[in-house]
């Protein structure tokens, strides 16, 4: 039998994106690393929004591959936390870059809308949610996660927007 990195145990199963152990893990490792070194990151909540009625097979890890390739860097993270909710970590990135990233990610997934849209007549409404924060020695980092966390669930109330990038502070 060949070993699979995909089916290993710090992958979701269903997309094959990294587990919320293993997103956790590494966060808290770049976290103290961008506070000796000085960097920046931001951390991205992404909400799919897949109706009930859609029967696809594979629909959620179609949809994560398309999100992942508008990533680029390897060094950045990309994670399932839940059924509808996926993390994903920037590390050494500012406010114009993390920008830049949040413009691929919605091209990449109004291309895939287009095509998804094609084959079946639906589309998979989202919510992305950014904070891009300086980490230091007295910023907790779970109020990154609060923030982000409050800022996605905003976005879910609001009908009129379904991105947006906020800066952490102190």
């Amino acid at each position: 039998m060949i070993y699979s990195f995909r089916n290993s145990g710090f992958r979701d199963p269903e997309t094959g994106v990294y587990n919320q152990t293993y997103f956790m893990e590494v966060f808290n490792r770049e976290w103290h690393r961008h506070i000796r070194e000085h960097q920046s990151l931001s951390l991205l909540y992404l909400c799919p929004h897949i109706h009930e009625t859609v029967k696809q097979p594979h629909l959620l890890e179609l949809f994560m591959k398309q999100v992942q390739e508008a990533i680029l860097r390897t060094s950045d993270l990309v994670a399932r936390l839940d059924d509808n909710k996926f993390a994903l970590g920037l590390f050494n990135i500012d406010e114009e870059g993390t920008k830049v990233v949040l413009g691929r990610i919605e091209k990449q997934i109004e291309q895939f809308n287009l095509d998804y849209g094609k084959q079946f007549t639906s589309h998979v409404d989202y919510d992305l949610a950014a904070c891009i924060c300086m980490p230091e020695r007295d910023l907790n980092i779970e109020l990154l996660f609060e923030d982000v966390e409050k800022l996605s669930h905003e976005l879910e109330l609001e009908s009129t927007k379904h991105i947006e990038l906020r800066t952490l502070h102190q």
